[in-house]
């Protein structure tokens, strides 16, 4: 079907606009993305305050021992995104934390969700949802989020005493080389590594701390921290690699967009110059049609005199 060059224009109109759009979305994930990941790198230095706390304890009180205690319940934390654009970014971390549950213990899992499209989407692998919690929507709705899911965990962990649960985080997280992949992390109980490392790590100070709280208090206390801290640092990573999706998606987008809009103009140009060369062959053509009917001497009418004749040539 041809192309008419009006057709042409407001098809690259349409275009323009659509590029437009995409780049000021590419811009936003820009600025939304920085906030994020000052808010992660900020909970890093409270998380090592928590942790330096847990140090202090462990050198007054000695090392912890990690006894093995049954597990009443697994509970999941999962951080997906609702605002969109991103691709498969919910498909992807529930097919992997799907691969993670496994059949069956599926049904035995608590999974907390954050978002209604996550939601969806570990519905869909099969898994049931015991909480669906809406996203934060700015730096501020990050701590508000993980003081909620702590409490949330504090309540599980009541309800179940007194036996233990094991509470893992999942969500997407950089890599380093610049890309991003689902990660699943155990956050209860604590890491073995850490405790071993807590213990044979010396007091840096030449005093020994000390404490007025009751031991049992203060080390609840240091775990909801370190509970609060961790959560804080998945939400807030979570925010970072959604935004980075959506850049790079709008990054591939915008690249189809330029491709698109170079082929409608490629084609704006071509339409432009048939229609100039033909404009130009009836020019040619009636030019040569009056110079063969000046050989065959045919009159040919020019105009009137002054009294109304017309005058032949």
């Amino acid at each position: 079907m041809a192309q008419t060059l009006e057709a042409l224009t407001r098809r690259t109109a349409s275009m323009q606009g659509i590029r437009s759009v995409v780049h000021t979305m590419k811009t936003l994930s820009v600025i939304n993305s920085a906030p994020y990941e000052q808010a992660a790198r900020a909970i890093e230095s409270y998380h090592d305050t928590v942790l330096e706390g847990l140090h202090a304890f462990v050198s007054r009180t000695g090392p912890m021992i990690s006894t093995t205690r049954d597990v009443a319940a697994r509970v999941f934390v999962v951080f997906g995104s609702d605002h969109g654009l991103c691709g498969n970014y919910n498909e992807a971390l529930a097919t992997h934390v799907r691969r993670h549950i496994g059949l069956n213990d599926a049904p035995s899992t608590t999974i907390l969700c954050i978002g209604a499209q996550m939601a969806d989407a570990l519905k869909d692998q099969g898994l049931k949802i015991e909480k669906a919690l809406f996203p934060p929507a700015s730096v501020d709705g990050i701590g508000r989020l993980a003081n909620l899911l702590t409490k949330r965990l504090d309540s599980i962990r009541h309800s179940n005493q007194p036996r233990e649960i094991s509470v893992s985080l999942a969500y997407f997280a950089r890599s380093g080389d610049g890309s991003q992949a689902p990660r699943i992390a155990a956050l209860l109980p604590l890491d073995p590594d850490l405790l071993q490392d807590l213990a044979t790590r010396p007091w840096s100070s030449r005093s020994l701390p000390t404490f007025s709280m009751q031991p049992g208090d203060l080390f609840m206390a240091l775990i909801r921290a370190h509970l609060f801290a961790s959560l804080f640092r998945a939400a807030a990573e979570a925010l970072v690699t959604e935004n980075a999706a959506r850049l790079a998606l709008m990054q591939q987008a915008e690249q189809s967009v330029d491709d698109r809009l170079e082929m409608l103009r490629s084609d704006t140009q071509a339409l432009r110059q048939s229609e100039i060369t033909t404009e130009l062959l009836d020019v040619i053509i009636g030019f040569e049609a009056l110079k063969k009917d000046r050989k065959s001497g045919k009159p040919v009418h020019r105009g009137a005199d002054e009294d109304g004749d017309r005058e032949e040539t």
